[in-house]
């Protein structure tokens, strides 16, 4: 049995409260035009940090790596950062949190005390 980190379980436990999307829902987003140029280049499919979040998402915390971790720590943050000033009538912010897998108006979406 594998010893569990406790600074590898604090941050997956910040990633999967601060994302509130699974990953088929986040990759279904991010194909849709309305989740913005960003999210979708010119040459079609899924923007990198985009698809690495679906596939952080779809990963079990045994099988992280250290740049996933990173990640995980930037997508907690940036959610984190966006919903200490909530605006909910400004599509824009809402298409920001859920590129990176957060849905504001879904459940579990109140502001996140990390």
């Amino acid at each position: 049995m594998a010893v569990s980190d406790p600074n590898t379980d604090r941050i997956w436990e910040e990633f999967h409260t601060s994302v509130n999307m699974t990953g088929e829902e986040l990759r279904r987003w991010l194909l849709t035009d309305a989740s913005g140029e960003d999210a979708l280049p010119a040459s079609g499919g899924v923007d990198a940090e985009g698809e690495q979040i679906v596939r952080l998402l779809n990963k079990r915390r045994t099988d992280v790596t250290s740049s996933d971790l990173e990640l995980m720590e930037r997508v907690s943050g940036f959610v984190r950062e966006q919903l200490s000033d909530p605006r909910p009538e400004d599509d824009a912010w809402r298409r920001r949190l859920m590129r990176v897998g957060h849905d504001p108006l879904g459940p579990g979406s109140e502001p996140i005390d990390l």
